[in-house]
């Protein structure tokens, strides 16, 4: 029979180390995909193929869009209401309509659909304020046949 050393690191030692390591990194992962589970609000694409065969229509319409010229700054007043301010080489657009569509980023809120009018300036203004938070705008201008597309976030 052999004698037990005071302190000597054992077999129930190394088990002990490995389970409590192991059951910290587990909870850690289960803990992180519940949550990242729980914040992804949907599919960036919900068909590949599809969004495949538009690839090159996209890329058209987004140089057409850049042949405009057209400066694009949104920006959130104090009460809230969205403020387009389009120009092109520095002189300001007229004759641009928007809509517009509001979404909360994870997904816990509806979509909000925003319609803007003309200010007295040029300047576009949202006709509905934005509630409390981070929300991201979609926006589509038009001016006669001219299409100019972008994405704004506000907080």
């Amino acid at each position: 029979m052999t004698a037990r050393i005071k302190g000597q690191f054992t077999g129930w030692h190394m088990t002990v180390i490995l389970v409590v390591f192991f059951g910290i990194v587990m909870t850690v992962n289960f803990t992180m995909a519940r949550m990242a589970i729980g914040t992804f609000g949907g599919t960036v694409v919900d068909n590949s193929y599809v969004a495949s065969q538009n690839y090159n229509r996209w890329l058209d319409a987004a140089e057409r869009q850049d042949r405009l010229g057209w400066t694009v700054h949104a920006t959130l007043t104090q009460d809230r209401f969205v403020i387009i301010n389009i120009s092109k080489s520095k002189a300001l657009v007229t004759g641009v309509t928007a809509v517009a569509d509001a979404i909360h980023p994870l997904g816990r809120a509806s979509d909000i659909p925003l319609q803007f009018r003309a200010m007295p300036d040029g300047r576009l203004k949202s006709m509905v304020a934005l509630p409390e938070g981070r929300w991201t705008i979609q926006v589509s201008l038009r001016q006669n046949a001219d299409i100019y597309k972008f994405v704004e976030q506000f907080q």
